[in-house]
């Protein structure tokens, strides 16, 4: 099945970033969110990001008009009901999800592929709440999404083997490499990632180091671009909280568990760059 009408679900940082990935490949794209705030900021991202790239010579201004020309947005679910695929980023919450895959299953056509861009929750749950289990399918893109090379697609123990093809195809007309991965806790980079933070949060609660060697300890050892403890406060500590208690409880493996530190800092309200303090202190940027 050719995918030509995409669907995305949720507002947010994530889903602005897919909305303006699919429609820079060619897709017409709907961006649903349930309040209008929220509508108008994931489409005034999308026109920030796009202005940043004509201004720096990445497309023209006549490349930015066709994309924008792609995307609609809107606060009625009903006008997801034409879309070849759709995909959900909304906060990490099973039973929220479940309802919006429970409505989409409603309104869209049998053909129809939903997608979860969940990071870590069971996609085959997800699945089991529709009647389509064998059309629903993971696909994890990184953040931010347009610049990331990666799409980590999940597949549910429902999920078809044309599903899966038509997703790996439509991931690849967005630039990126795919990984498929099993569902399981964290699938494979936040298993990985959380795996690193967790090691790196227990060098500093132990007083090993200090965040800026222990980072440096992987940006200049290992070559990677940012290091665990600054990427946990560029990500939100809250969210990477979440994340982190939801791969325990479907895991119970203490690897995974937030650290004391984390907790600490979530509970204090220092979640990272977004209010101005985590592992590492920010200045306020205007």
């Amino acid at each position: 099945m050719g995918i030509k009408k995409v669907g995305v679900v949720g507002g947010g940082f994530m889903g602005s970033g897919i909305v303006q990935v699919c429609a820079q490949s060619g897709y017409e794209v709907v961006l649903l969110a349930r309040r209008e705030q929220s509508l108008n900021k994931g489409i005034a991202t999308i026109e920030y990001y796009l202005s940043r790239d004509v201004e720096k010579g990445r497309i023209s201004q006549q490349d930015k008009d066709l994309i924008r020309a792609r995307i609609k947005g809107s606060l009625t679910q009903e006008d997801l009901n034409d879309r070849d695929l759709i995909i959900e980023a909304i906060p990490e919450d099973t039973e929220r999800k479940k309802k919006v895959f429970v409505e989409l299953d409603r309104i869209c056509p049998g053909h129809t592929i939903l997608c979860s861009n969940t990071s870590c929750l069971s996609v085959t749950e997800l699945a089991r709440a529709t009647n389509r289990s064998d059309k629903v399918i993971g696909t994890h893109f990184l953040s931010p999404v347009p610049p990331s090379k990666l799409l980590e697609i999940v597949k549910a123990d429902t999920t078809s083997e044309e599903t899966l093809a038509t997703v790996k195809k439509f991931g690849r007309s967005l630039g990126k490499e795919i990984l498929v991965a099993k569902d399981t806790p964290g699938f494979i980079f936040n298993y990985l990632l959380i795996a690193l933070t967790r090691a790196a949060e227990h060098l500093l609660e132990d007083g090993v180091a200090s965040a800026e060697d222990i980072d440096k300890s992987m940006t200049l050892g290992l070559g990677h671009p940012i290091g665990p403890l600054a990427l946990a406060d560029f990500n939100g500590l809250d969210v990477g909280y979440m994340v982190s208690c939801a791969m325990y409880e479907r895991s119970k493996n203490p690897c995974l568990a937030p650290s004391a530190t984390l907790k600490e800092l979530v509970d204090s309200g220092r979640l990272g760059r977004k209010t101005g303090e985590g592992f590492y202190k920010y200045k306020k940027e205007k």
